[in-house]
């Protein structure tokens, strides 16, 4: 499991300064403020720097899903893409487009599972090449198309072009939340339905109390978020470019038992069977671990810099769910007017 981490770090930052990059990355809210900014760089800087990393303490899907008591976070994240495929009624013959595909985990379990060839889309170079070649090991290679593209501009892309639509935490990247849904409503066809699912502030949060724009704004430098919606902010803006809500809600309430979303950052007893890597004291650990193999240079010199970065995100994230000001998990199901 090392050894690929090794190798895979290896060949993702040949040639980059990753110490470097890191401290530039932690700037990026104080630039934005100056105005002199690019926030398209700074997302594919945070992807680049922690891709790999996130493989190997998540799973090949980048995305959080609704957990049961006792269901592993893999299993948790099968049922809820199976989920998605169900609402979307995807079907063989159907073409789709997975707007920030990620490394493809959802695309390959979307292709074997309802025969509907996927459309990947991605702004990342490296995730791109990662799914392309991911899905060549699983022999999905010819269930996908490639595209390096920002979806805030798909002119590349005719109109009315795709069945159905899909985007798992990308779009929450958007500078324009209106924009980016302006361009996934224009390729979509008359009638398509579109999942998406959203980073958002709830119901709970309030501007006004320091505490929760403490959380919001670590969670913004963390993951790359220039701002974080609301609910109503994100119903709006599809609603402004056409699309009707089908159905929207934040899929870690439920009825009957569950288990925090969180709960795989967290690492407490007796809710889920978490993996060692993703806990407080498994970050740490790698951390410790990671400063020894830097020395030895069997990992690229600034990975532990990169750990720390996602470990103060982590910590960010499990505080704005405890406090019930954030979820990663608002789904929504839209459709273009037929």
């Amino acid at each position: 499991m090392l050894t690929n981490l090794s190798r895979n770090l290896w060949r993702a930052h040949r040639g980059s300064n990753v110490k470097g990059r890191v401290a530039r990355y932690g700037t990026w809210f104080d630039r934005n403020k100056s105005g002199d900014y690019d926030h398209t760089e700074t997302v594919n800087d945070y992807y680049d720097l922690c891709s790999e990393f996130m493989q190997f303490g998540w799973t090949e899907s980048l995305h959080f899903a609704p957990l049961k008591p006792g269901e592993s976070l893999e299993d948790s994240i099968i049922r809820h893409q199976r989920l998605m495929i169900d609402r979307l009624e995807l079907r063989e013959g159907m073409t789709i487009v997975d707007i920030g595909c990620g490394v493809g985990g959802p695309m390959r379990r979307v292709a074997r599972e309802s025969g509907a060839k996927v459309f990947c889309l991605n702004n990342n170079a490296q995730q791109l090449d990662n799914a392309r070649r991911k899905n060549v090991e699983a022999g999905l290679d010819h269930m996908a198309e490639y595209m390096k593209c920002n979806f805030m501009d798909m002119s590349a892309i005719d109109a009315c072009t795709f069945d159905a639509g899909y985007a798992i935490e990308s779009t929450c990247h958007a500078p324009d939340k209106r924009q980016a849904f302006a361009e996934i409503y224009r390729v979509l066809k008359p009638g398509a339905l579109f999942w998406g699912q959203e980073m958002c502030m709830t119901d709970n949060f309030d501007p006004h109390d320091s505490r929760h724009e403490a959380i919001k704004k670590d969670l913004m430098l963390g993951i790359a978020l220039r701002d974080i919606a609301t609910f109503a902010e994100v119903n709006r803006a599809l609603e402004a470019v056409g699309f009707e809500v089908v159905e929207a809600a934040d899929r870690d309430v439920q009825d009957g038992p569950s288990t925090p979303w969180y709960q795989p950052m967290q690492g407490r007893r007796g809710t889920l069977r978490s993996a060692f890597r993703r806990t407080p004291l498994g970050r740490k650990a790698m951390i410790g671990a990671l400063r020894l193999a830097e020395a030895f240079r069997y990992f690229p010199k600034g990975s532990t810099a990169v750990v720390q970065l996602m470990d103060r995100t982590a910590d960010a994230y499990v505080a704005g769910g405890k406090s019930g000001v954030f979820t990663p998990l608002y789904c929504f199901l839209a459709r273009k007017p037929a």
